[in-house]
């Protein structure tokens, strides 16, 4: 894409997802050749500010729930798109995820494709999806579902459903007073991973290359850039892994030692974070 294509839509959607200025973004587009991913680092090479969550940034509307299973060893959730905050807040709207959830929970599907093939009231989950969308007239989706094992599960419903967490402890005796703690933390704090050893290997690269442009810009010595990249990369571990997050409860532990100081040995298995808008 040549900065001739770049329109004012893709503009302010860029705005929108960073919430830099709009000269800015207008100018990183046109660097990236369009690119939304490379104008997004360079506007945080350049030190813009750059909104932290950017996983669902194409979902508008909608509603998101989650819930475990009796047993308190699995968790689901479901997260259903629609074009306006009037439908999503709708009884029927709410009524009809809440249907397809009890679907996942009294199937287990492995994806959200196997979700949309299963029974419910007399079609599948698809055909209900269409047949929402004749009846209200806008665009609806199954845009999202998650299960999650563990020997302990707990679900977290932000107020308003646009926001809901899910979280895996490693013992089936932990507090589920603490589990809801830890999911709460997830849904405030939105970590990229359980651990430092969980970060995948191109994410580092990419907090690495923006470090070191950061430094460069600041006029620190070459000899010096990697000795401080190191120690930018170590901050992002403790803001952004949820283990080594400050606990928001009690800032002066980490997550970890907060779950371990539960019980001996307590950890985090595994987790979901899903966000509409």
């Amino acid at each position: 894409m040549s900065t001739a294509t770049i329109t004012a839509a893709d503009v302010n959607k860029l705005r929108q997802i960073t919430g830099a200025g709009m000269m800015d973004c207008k100018k990183a587009l046109a660097e990236a050749e369009g690119d939304f991913e490379k104008a997004i680092d360079y506007l945080r090479k350049k030190g813009q500010k750059v909104a932290a969550n950017r996983a669902d940034r194409e979902a508008k509307e909608g509603y998101i729930i989650a819930q475990t299973n009796a047993e308190g060893t699995r968790g689901y959730l479901v997260a259903i798109s629609c074009e306006t905050d009037f439908v999503a807040k709708n009884q029927d709207f709410v009524n009809f995820a809440q249907g397809i959830l009890d679907v996942a929970m009294a199937n287990s599907p492995a994806d959200a494709e196997a979700l949309k093939a299963l029974p419910f009231d007399g079609a599948t989950v698809n055909d209900k999806v269409f047949d929402m969308v004749g009846k209200i007239g806008e665009k609806i989706e199954l845009s999202r579902y998650e299960m999650i094992e563990a020997p302990k599960v707990i679900a977290y419903n932000h107020p308003g459903n646009r926001l809901a967490s899910m979280v895996g402890l490693s013992s089936a005796t932990a507090p589920e007073s603490s589990g809801k703690d830890v999911a709460m933390q997830i849904a405030a704090m939105s970590p990229v991973a359980i651990d430092k050893g969980d970060v995948d290997s191109a994410t580092i690269e990419r907090e690495l290359e923006i470090a070191k442009e950061q430094i460069r810009a600041e006029g620190k010595p070459e000899e010096m850039v990697e000795k401080i990249a190191a120690g930018k990369l170590n901050k992002f571990y403790q803001e952004s892994t949820l283990l080594n997050q400050a606990f928001i409860k009690e800032d002066k532990k980490s997550v970890g030692q907060y779950l371990d100081s539960v019980e001996k040995g307590l950890t985090v298995s595994v987790f979901k974070r899903v966000q509409i808008g």
